[in-house]
């Protein structure tokens, strides 16, 4: 028997790094996976073929998960196509990095709305349905910036923080009818991005990492695959870091 089987999972941002990593784990673990992303190119057509190959019923949706009506607007079609859900990650997430002295409004606001009001509009959005069946998983993926902080990331640091203290309201909140909500702090995982970064920055990173390399987005999945199941019946309120280490 499959971890997820027949469980319906949407995953915002999946079109890539550890949004794709959770959306392949799960439907390995035989659940049917809805996707979403803000645009539809080569990277989220090649998930949704990949994910379709794994035997489940797998879809991506074209969505801005910082914006509120789009949001509703997407799982009320999620909900046409799948019936219901069961499990939300919600993984959408921008960096624009910068010193404070330095950092632009906009460059604020935007990481806010990606990064932290997504959280809310999607979480909002499958309220019902999960009030409804009396169950659910809502798994929200922070950092471990959003614990300790970091030089250059306020923007991006406040929105990961932010996502920790709505996890841990919703878990207090809907704990009652058997709603779990728990977030995933990654430290520095090999993505698209962390990859192209010079071996002499990411040789500085790893000094500060007991385990003394990168993490790989599947070994932030299968901490999500933990999360979503029946394994974790009794875990809620919880941040869990993925770090090797780096944050204790």
């Amino acid at each position: 028997m499959k971890l997820l089987e027949g469980k319906v999972a949407i995953v915002t941002g999946a079109s890539r790094g550890i949004g794709k990593a959770i959306a392949i784990a799960y439907a390995k673990e035989g659940a049917n996976v809805a996707f979403t992303d803000i645009v539809k190119d080569e990277n989220f057509e090649n998930t949704e073929k990949e994910l379709n190959a794994l035997g489940i019923k797998a879809k991506g949706y074209v969505a801005d998960a910082g914006d509120f009506e789009g949001s509703q607007k997407v799982v009320e079609e999620i909900l046409k196509d799948f019936g219901t859900v069961d499990i939300l990650v919600n993984n959408a997430g921008i960096t624009r990095d910068n010193l404070l002295m330095r950092m632009t409004e906009e460059q604020w606001d935007l990481v806010i709305r990606v990064n932290l009001k997504s959280v809310f509009n999607m979480t909002k959005a499958v309220l019902r349905t999960m009030m409804k069946n009396r169950n659910g998983s809502i798994i929200n993926i922070s950092s471990v910036v959003g614990v300790a902080g970091n030089a250059g990331q306020a923007n991006y640091s406040a929105s990961k923080a932010g996502i920790i203290g709505f996890t841990k309201s919703v878990a207090k909140e809907l704990g009652s009818r058997n709603i779990r909500s728990n977030a995933i702090a990654p430290g520095f995982i090999m993505t698209d991005m962390t990859k192209k970064l010079p071996e002499d920055v990411k040789k500085e990173w790893y000094k500060n990492i007991p385990l003394g390399r990168g993490g790989e987005p599947e070994e932030v999945a299968k901490v999500a695959v933990f999360l979503a199941s029946d394994l974790a019946s009794y875990v809620s309120g919880q941040v869990i870091n993925v770090c090797g280490g780096m944050q204790t």
